[in-house]
């Protein structure tokens, strides 16, 4: 896979959030078969499967129900026939039997109608009947999320909507009215399940165009943050408050107050002074809130919540100037080439929804946090003066390093949202035409971000024939914008009128402007970057001079040429991930002459974890068996007697994703330390 040699820089520590899963052994998995979560048995791999295993995985890891206490396809006696539960969660170490059934999950595929007469609820609600000691069930399609309780009665029993089954260990009453403590990290795309119900609602109910719904739910999701905050929970909404219009008045009031006190007033710039109100009907604020209240997005893994985000955000801002969001295995491959560490200043000058930008941002929060944790007296949970020094650095780092620009200014505000759902550092992000010339910006924009005073440059910048730019006082600012002829050497050399001016071309695409724009931005002689690349700059011969432009201003640290379904199913577009350095001026000089020298690292990819379609791939050995990880992943809770929140390691075993992005990552750093 991998034709490598490099370049001499510095050898930097490696944030620990990147580390390697472990490989722990293979197996034989055929094709149209998925392996179950819960017990590695071989079930078909249909959308209905889809929607269940990622029930197990919320049901393991957020609920925190053991796997040892939950089958899937358990089979039970209902009536004289028998019949398969998708999910039974049994009390706690008792006999897989149908009398120690407590919890039933009903799954299926995403567009199965709640009200289905062998689909639906009734189905799940006559499993209940049949099980005598059952408690709680659910039923799901993805999209839509139901849970119900078994209630004593004088017939007997009754079945009722409820908002949310209980955790382990919890009751009932917490899980109606989540305390921090009860506040789960969410799994898997049940993030992404939850954002797509609640956007569908509001869409569905307010009848509002699909970009207006997003609005008002990106609104609650900054409340729900906002709240995670707070010592006592307000962001919620009771069974009465959701079954009840009349009732859902108070839920609406009270989330209100918490869009005014917690979010219009201390993020001004994102929702002025005209978008103060929630312009929803109470009872779909209840109905979000309902469906949001028990996970904690501080706390979700930073992948879980950029997919569901970036979803939603896809699906309403993403418009016709050739923008595609970087998949995320790309931003981390790239950050972890990168190391971005805590004094850097750090910017995406193309930011988008701010994917790249966050991915590498929280890495170098990943430092912080490393290098404080290791000096507490109690790493997983430090006193609050340890605390404190912790989040004052963060703080610091946010608000001094962290910046991003984009012409669209939906995305700017999305990017913004997104940006406080995942450690903050929206101060530093602005709308501004980032070709344009900097005295063009907005006053605060060119005061933060100065040509040649950042350490790390991040992009993924718009492309595509459609967009040209032909503004001549945007093309006068760059020699990539200048027609350039062959000298007799065979090399490149601008092309001048006779006053000695470069003559421009009538246009140019802006990946190419952004090349140049990217090194201006960088220090000289240390200062980095990591673009997206479309290959035809890379290899197209009338592009030479881009090259030559490239090899004379910066060195190329390393080119990974990645798989054509990176883009897929969206874009097409070849393309490569390209790391340069800046060089300064005297390094200029001996390039220009010919005398720098220096290897580069290349690396190509064939596989990048997912299909032309978009469907998850996976890896195998080369007898065709399924390569099985043990992964452990460190998620941040609440401490119950505390209320402070402390890390806790979760180890699941899964099958690995074929994906060679983290193994180049991996393989560059490895031999980056070779070259010191």
């Amino acid at each position: 896979m991998y034709r490598q040699v490099n370049s001499k820089v510095k050898t930097l520590s490696t944030p620990q959030s990147f580390a390697a899963p472990v490989t722990i052994g293979t197996t034989s998995v055929p094709d149209g078969k998925v392996s179950d979560f819960l017990t590695g048995r071989l079930f078909k791999d249909t959308p209905e499967e889809y929607v269940r295993q990622n029930v197990e995985k919320a049901l393991i890891r957020g609920y925190r129900y053991t796997p040892r206490d939950c089958a899937p396809e358990f089979p039970i006696k209902v009536g004289s026939s028998r019949r398969r539960v998708d999910i039974v969660v049994f009390a706690p170490g008792l006999e897989h039997a149908q009398e120690n059934a407590w919890l039933l999950v009903e799954t299926k595929k995403r567009g199965t109608s709640a009200s289905n007469k062998t689909e639906g609820v009734e189905q799940l609600k006559s499993y209940m009947a049949a099980c005598l000691n059952v408690q709680y069930g659910m039923w799901t399609n993805g999209d839509e999320q139901l849970f119900y309780a078994k209630r004593q009665s004088a017939r007997g029993f009754k079945i009722e909507e409820i908002i949310e089954i209980p955790a382990a260990g919890q009751t009932e009453a917490d899980a109606q009215r989540p305390k921090r403590k009860d506040l789960k990290p969410a799994t898997a795309d049940n993030l992404l399940f939850a954002f797509r119900r609640c956007h569908n609602y509001i869409a569905g109910t307010e009848g509002k165009q699909k970009s207006d719904a997003f609005w008002e739910l990106l609104k609650l999701i900054f409340c729900k943050i906002e709240d995670e905050r707070s010592k006592v929970l307000d962001f919620y909404a009771t069974a009465a408050e959701r079954n009840s219009a009349t009732a859902a008045i108070a839920a609406k009031k009270r989330i209100q107050k918490v869009f005014i006190d917690k979010v219009v007033n201390k993020y001004p710039a994102i929702f002025p002074g005209s978008d103060r109100e929630i312009d929803l009907k109470p009872a779909v604020v209840a109905f979000v809130a309902t469906q949001l209240q028990g996970f904690s997005l501080l706390a979700s893994p930073v992948d879980v919540k950029g997919v569901a985000y970036e979803e939603v955000v896809g699906s309403n801002l993403r418009g016709d100037r050739g923008e595609f969001f970087t998949p995320r295995n790309a931003c981390r491959m790239a950050v972890t080439m990168l190391n971005p560490q805590p004094d850097e200043r750090l910017i995406d000058p193309a930011c988008g929804t701010g994917g790249f930008l966050i991915t590498a941002m929280n890495a170098a929060l990943d430092h912080i946090e490393a290098e404080e944790r290791a000096e507490w007296v109690d790493p997983a949970n430090g006193t609050d003066a340890e605390r404190q020094q912790l989040w004052t650095r963060r703080n610091e780092y946010l608000s001094r390093c962290v910046h991003g620009a984009d012409l669209n200014p939906g995305l700017v505000r999305a990017a913004k949202m997104n940006m406080v759902m995942n450690n903050d550092g929206s101060g530093g992000l602005f709308q501004a035409n980032s070709l344009a010339n900097p005295h063009l910006w907005d006053p605060k924009a060119t005061d933060a971000i100065r040509l040649g005073s950042f350490d790390v440059v991040v992009s993924n910048p718009p492309f595509g024939a459609n967009i040209l730019i032909d503004d001549e006082e945007v093309l006068r600012q760059y020699d990539l914008a200048a027609m350039w002829d062959r000298d007799e050497a065979g090399g490149w050399k601008l092309r001048k009128d006779s006053s000695g001016q470069a003559v421009l071309q009538k246009s140019q695409p802006p990946e190419i402007l952004f090349i140049e724009r990217c090194v201006q931005l960088l220090r000289p002689g240390t200062g980095r970057m990591a673009m997206v690349i479309p290959n035809g700059i890379l290899n197209n011969p009338a592009l030479g001079y881009v090259r030559h432009w490239i090899m004379t201003n910066t060195q190329v640290l390393a080119v990974v040429d990645m798989s054509r379904e990176l883009f897929q199913p969206k874009n097409d577009t070849q393309t490569s991930m390209v790391l340069l350095r800046r060089l300064s001026d005297d390094e200029r000089q001996q390039a220009e002459n010919g005398a720098l020298d220096y290897p580069i690292f290349m690396a190509v990819t064939r596989s990048i974890g997912h299909d032309k379609r978009g469907n998850v791939t996976f890896r195998r050995t080369e007898t065709g068996e399924d390569v099985v990880v043990k992964r452990i992943d460190t998620i941040a809770e609440i401490d119950p007697e505390s209320g402070n929140e402390v890390l806790r390691q979760v180890e699941t075993e899964e099958r690995l994703i074929d994906d060679e992005l983290p193994d180049v990552a991996r393989e560059y750093l490895h031999w980056l330390g070779e070259q010191s």
